[in-house]
């Protein structure tokens, strides 16, 4: 039974990577800056991943990977690093990881969207429905009846859903990039080649916006750097290094619902580690946009 859906168990080891490292990069973004914590996290997901590697591959670093991999696999690295996580760590620290994670139920829509347009998957009316339904738990969380003239408010910061949902749209893209110049080349290897881009990407933007002083301060701050490291491990050397395997052999549809069930996952966690107090229309939200995630790939 596993090995015959061993995709699908991949997918549901990175829903839980992920409800850790969004916890855990949260805490750290609000102590250092969202930018220090994209870099430095990148930087020891690397050194794991190489030394992973080297005892699974018998290579440091993916030399082997065609031009065609490391063309697609940095398009991806760029788009779904740089832009994407730069957008959703900012999110962390304005409406926190536990509604950034709902908004990225829409991942996989978008995903299945992209997927459409670019690979010629077919989409079907249940995709639309399923579409519908997971944009309408997110806007049970976020979006109030409005007074006077006003037909609607938001209960969370609008510059932090569109982050947020920027970060949504940068992860969809990048993994579709990613099953492209994947193919059947090992996962963790690609994982290698899209962090090797972060860096060089994250190291652009703190250079330009000059905020290599922020790094510094936050390799300082040896609490943020737990927090980071644990992150790391389950963020971009797990997590990242799981969805790519789950997409590699199981259906990219299938593996992004499992996936996409951290919103849910998150709640108890936010309970229990950050004390964070959770509301029941959070948690109604959060089953409809999971299942309309889930009927959007029936």
């Amino acid at each position: 039974m596993f090995s015959n859906h061993i995709g699908e168990f991949a997918a549901l080891f990175t829903a839980c990577c992920w409800t850790a490292t969004a916890l855990a990069f949260e805490s750290a973004s609000n102590k250092v800056g969202s930018i220090a914590v994209n870099l430095i996290r990148l930087m020891l997901a690397l050194f794991f991943l190489s030394i992973f590697s080297y005892f699974i591959r018998g290579k440091f670093l993916p030399i082997d990977a065609s031009a065609h991999t490391w063309m697609w696999l940095s398009i991806s690295g760029i788009i779904g690093f740089v832009i994407g996580d730069l957008f959703l760590f900012e999110s962390y620290t304005i409406i926190g990881s536990r509604i950034s994670m709902l908004i990225m139920t829409l991942v996989p829509p978008i995903t299945a969207f992209v997927s459409w347009m670019m690979l010629g998957e077919t989409m079907t009316l249940f995709n639309f429905i399923g579409m519908a339904l997971t944009v309408g738990g997110i806007a049970i969380v976020i979006v109030n009846k409005g007074t006077g003239k006003k037909m609607f408010s938001f209960t969370h910061s609008l510059k932090g859903v569109l982050f947020a949902f920027i970060g949504a749209v940068g992860q969809a893209v990048g993994l579709v990039f990613s099953k492209v110049g994947m193919g059947t080349y090992s996962a963790f290897a690609a994982t290698q080649i899209r962090i090797i881009t972060g860096i060089i990407g994250f190291a652009i933007v703190i250079t330009v916006w000059r905020k290599w002083g922020n790094v510094g301060l936050a390799v300082k701050n040896v609490s943020a750097l737990k927090r980071i490291g644990i992150g790391s491990v389950f963020g971009p050397f797990l997590g990242v290094s799981f969805s790519l395997f789950a997409v590699q052999h199981a259906n990219a549809g299938i593996a992004s619902t499992i996936m996409a069930i951290v919103p849910i996952l998150i709640i108890p966690a936010s309970l229990i580690f950050l004390h964070k107090k959770v509301t029941l229309k959070e948690i109604i939200g959060a089953v409809i946009s999971v299942s309309g995630v889930a009927l959007f790939f029936i």
